[in-house]
């Protein structure tokens, strides 16, 4: 019996270090409740919780939940806008989301939202990525029902469009492509790395990447594209595929990875 018991709490034990790598927020914020997969899905259902997609209103309009309100974290207005949705739902949880098992932008904002005082705050921490996956007719992409999740890009093809510093300077030289900052002001700050060869045409400014888009199909050559770490133009590359655009290369790492490299 001591045998069965001892092996039992063995496995809980395995699960609960599984579980912590697999998210890493429950670890780094103990005091913030979440909620697993399959109970956000029923108490979205069941209109016990409002969900809060925390992220860039570029990312939402790419890929979101139905019914989810947009307060991204970087807005200078998200506690006012928190204190206002919950003011609209005082009996029902905020679940804030984003978009998967590592992005940790649910848990800051949630970890924002209790040093200003909101409560009945819960994160939704397996993302956007896998609720689409799970329930595609309750997802939308660009404005439409999901319905199929193989719609959804894997980070092959993400990768298969990735190349190194060295490579991407090579590509500029070769091919006379379109170099692409699609960084925010913030971000941006002044600094340019390939200096009267880029354009800036930042995820905000929709118009500005259409430009450069028909640009480069008239011109025949790729759109080189660099953001500030490799992550925001996972975003873009929907976009990118919607517009049937031939040929077009990411700089791994973005910017931060070529600053490792001086």
């Amino acid at each position: 019996m001591r045998q069965v018991i001892a092996l039992f709490a063995l496995t809980l034990l395995a699960l609960s270090a599984q579980a912590e790598e697999e998210f890493p927020g429950r670890r780094q914020y103990p005091a913030v409740e979440y909620i697993e997969l399959q109970d956000f899905y029923q108490k979205l259902n069941e209109e016990k919780i409002v969900a809060v997609d925390v992220r860039t209103d570029y990312e939402y309009n790419t890929l979101h939940i139905k019914g989810a309100v947009n307060i991204s974290l970087t807005s200078d207005t998200f506690i006012d806008d928190m204190k206002i949705l919950q003011g609209m739902h005082k009996d029902k949880k905020l679940a804030l989301y984003c978009n998967g098992k590592t992005c940790l932008k649910s848990y800051k904002a949630a970890s924002k939202c209790r040093k200003y005082h909101i409560n009945d705050i819960v994160v939704y921490d397996a993302g956007v990525f896998d609720f689409a996956k799970a329930y595609p007719n309750d997802t939308y992409l660009f404005g439409e029902v999901l319905g199929d999740p193989s719609r959804l890009i894997g980070k092959d093809k993400l990768l298969s469009h990735s190349i190194s510093i060295p490579e991407f300077e090579e590509k500029i030289l070769q091919t006379n492509g379109i170099v692409l900052d699609v960084r925010d002001k913030q971000q941006r700050d002044g600094i340019s790395i390939f200096y009267m060869r880029e354009r800036r045409a930042s995820l905000d400014r929709p118009d500005l990447i259409d430009r450069y888009i028909s640009q480069a199909k008239k011109r025949g050559v790729p759109l080189l594209i660099y953001d500030q770490a490799g992550k925001q133009v996972r975003w873009l590359q929907y976009y990118l595929e919607k517009q049937q655009v031939p040929s077009y290369f990411f700089m791994a790492g973005g910017i931060d990875e070529y600053f490792k490299t001086l």
